[in-house]
């Protein structure tokens, strides 16, 4: 990782967690930030790492991975920019719960953690806006708690694949690119299966015209098509 060149206030203002704040508001939330260029394959932090900092993702693409006790590593979420993250101070922990990757060369803007009691005092505004962001986060856990307990594979694969679409999906001449790496390992890992049934269920897919496959690439070609294979009874 290493600094980068001066904030761009005007790219900031613009994101959904800073706006509507006002001038000076916005000149206290970045008083004690940093940008911090992170390599393809950095750590920016790692499980049961020091929680000595929070982050918002500028520019970029995060894989969040957390190992079970049993070794099995699970792929929890992906980070796009705009969202805040790592905010292991705003839980009471003192340790990050998960590894968080960069899954391209990415920007984050980097608070230490002791700055936080003083940013929600001086921006009251922010305070609920992060609660907004674990609470969406938490609905989202949820859901994959029950996919994974009452669906089969096929459908929960169909709804990760969704899911990635609505949060990075970018229009191609083919669908919808999920806009970052991603393989069939990492879809394996966020499902709760195997890299041998989710090859198969994408292979089986591709044949019926559904994704299209590459080297670190998924193609949603038919979404309407995907939706209801997920929401199928």
């Amino acid at each position: 990782m290493k600094a980068s060149p001066a904030l761009d206030r005007a790219v900031i203002a613009g994101l959904p967690v800073f706006s509507g704040l006002a001038s000076d508001e916005l000149d206290g939330v970045l008083a004690d930030a940093r940008s911090v260029r992170y390599a393809k394959g950095a750590a920016v932090f790692e499980q049961g790492g020091e929680a000595a900092s929070f982050f918002l993702l500028l520019h970029g693409h995060l894989q969040v991975v957390k190992v079970t006790p049993a070794g099995q590593q699970v792929v929890v979420r992906y980070v796009v920019p705009g969202d805040l993250f790592g905010i292991a101070v705003q839980m009471g922990r003192s340790t990050y719960p998960a590894t968080a990757t960069a899954v391209v060369d990415s920007v984050c803007l980097v608070w230490p953690a002791s700055a936080w009691p003083t940013l929600v005092t001086r921006v009251p505004a922010l305070a609920g806006r992060v609660l907004q962001t674990m609470g969406a986060r938490l609905d989202e856990a949820h859901t994959r708690v029950v996919e994974m307990s009452t669906q089969e594979v096929e459908r929960r694969v169909a709804h990760a694949l969704l899911r990635l679409v609505k949060q990075a999906g970018r229009p191609v001449e083919t669908g919808l690119r999920i806009d970052f790496p991603i393989t069939r390992q990492d879809v394996a890992e966020m499902t709760g299966t195997t890299l041998h049934t989710v090859s198969r269920i994408l292979s089986a897919w591709e044949e019926q015209g559904l994704v299209e496959g590459g080297r670190q690439k998924i193609v949603v070609c038919d979404p309407h098509r995907l939706v209801a294979l997920a929401e199928r009874a």
